[in-house]
């Protein structure tokens, strides 16, 4: 059975219908890389998933209930987490208390001390910087800021939009490595991503989105060796 199970999914920004009859799903445990050129609907199907469109018709079943009728923040509550492609790294707060944000949603299950040693263990950058201020660190320091803010409250599902974007490629093999852990130990990664190898390299499954519509699906290594199908629907 998919963690996550999306059927005939529309969405609309005003008139404009961005997504056509997106069908898609992710097993337990997997990485899926959803790709495709820039405009081709990944960001949007994202963020219907998470709530956050205005207009949307479809089925979305997550761990077995339906999303549909869910809030944004009662999505949260059931394990699915979301780093926006702007990071939304709050000014003014430490690295510490941007990491107590993303407990705001457990209720108190978690331990906060316990959890911030955990994910500082996690993110090395991090456990240098907890209290300085988020927003003076680089680029690629807060991105991995947003990742570690999302992942601090163990959800089953995190969903990813451009997360390599801007970052330089030191840290976005870093980034790599720990999506691999993330993988390993038991976390299901939704993966929007224009480095369309880095991204083949990590996941297990890749979908291409074009003009709102799933083209091609197939495992990342079939798609990774399909140059074709890259430069036909994937070159920026």
């Amino acid at each position: 059975m998919a963690m996550l199970d999306i059927k005939d999914l529309n969405a609309w920004y005003g008139s404009s219908h961005t997504l056509h009859g997106v069908s898609l799903n992710v097993k337990q445990g997997e990485v899926v890389a959803l790709v495709g050129r820039n405009g081709a609907g990944k960001t949007t199907t994202i963020r219907s998933i998470m709530g956050l469109m205005p207009k949307i018709t479809g089925s979305m079943q997550f761990d077995g209930k339906d999303l549909v009728a869910l809030k944004a923040h009662e999505r949260y509550r059931l394990g699915l987490a979301y780093v926006p492609e702007e990071r939304r790294i709050v000014p003014g707060l430490t690295v510490r208390e941007n990491l107590q944000l993303g407990l705001v949603a457990s209720n108190g299950k978690i331990d906060e001390r316990e959890a911030i040693e955990e994910i500082a263990e996690s993110f090395p950058r991090l456990k240098e910087r907890l209290d300085q201020e988020g927003v003076t660190m680089s680029g690629g320091e807060q991105q991995m800021l947003a990742i570690a803010r999302a992942t601090i409250a163990r959800p089953k599902m995190i969903l990813l939009d451009e997360p390599s974007e801007g970052i330089m490629p030191v840290l976005v093999e870093e980034m790599g490595v720990l999506f691999r852990k993330l993988r390993d130990q038991g976390v299901t990664l939704l993966l929007v991503e224009q480095n369309v190898e880095w991204a083949l390299r990590l996941a297990d499954r890749a979908v291409i989105l074009d003009q709102g519509e799933v083209v091609y699906e197939s495992s990342s290594e079939a798609l990774l060796a399909d140059k074709d199908m890259q430069e036909r629907y994937c070159a920026v």
